[in-house]
């Protein structure tokens, strides 16, 4: 039972992934910044999971219910930027411009990545892509705290 859940565990990351990788590339859809640092979680969860399987104990499922719940956090943080519950990073927001310079003005749009982060390209049910990866990776790190706990 052990290794089942750490293979669901692990197998929803790799699917977020594929699914990240899916949209950018077959949507056409590229990603903002922190759409790009909440697949690092998610990757580490399925190098972790790949590990786990090999190795007995409760250690590595702790560690990839950690990894689900960072990305889970970022997709949180990530949802209020989108929703201007708060503000993001500067260096991918749009932010306050009321008190800049025109050649300020002029060096933030020069220096803006292409993609914003408080916008939201995509959403299902009302939720976004950043969204549903909070929801998801939330379910993913019950699995993995479900895993740890299995005793055979």
């Amino acid at each position: 039972m052990r290794r089942f859940l750490i293979i669901l565990a692990a197998g929803g990351s790799a699917a977020m992934l594929l699914g990240a990788f899916g949209f950018q590339y077959l949507g056409d859809m590229a990603p903002c910044k922190m759409c790009l640092w909440q697949r690092w979680p998610h990757a580490a969860a399925v190098v972790i999971g790949l590990v786990a399987l090999a190795l007995p104990g409760a250690a590595l499922p702790l560690l990839g219910a950690l990894a689900a719940l960072t990305t889970a956090g970022i997709g949180i943080y990530h949802t209020g930027v989108e929703r201007d519950w708060w503000e993001g990073p500067t260096s991918c927001t749009a932010g306050d411009v009321s008190n800049l310079t025109p050649e300020q003005l002029l060096e933030q749009i020069m220096a803006a990545p292409l993609v914003r982060c408080d916008d939201v390209p995509w959403e299902m049910l009302g939720l976004s892509m950043a969204s549903w990866n909070a929801v998801v990776s939330i379910g993913l790190a019950i699995l993995w705290i479900a895993a740890s706990r299995y005793r055979r």
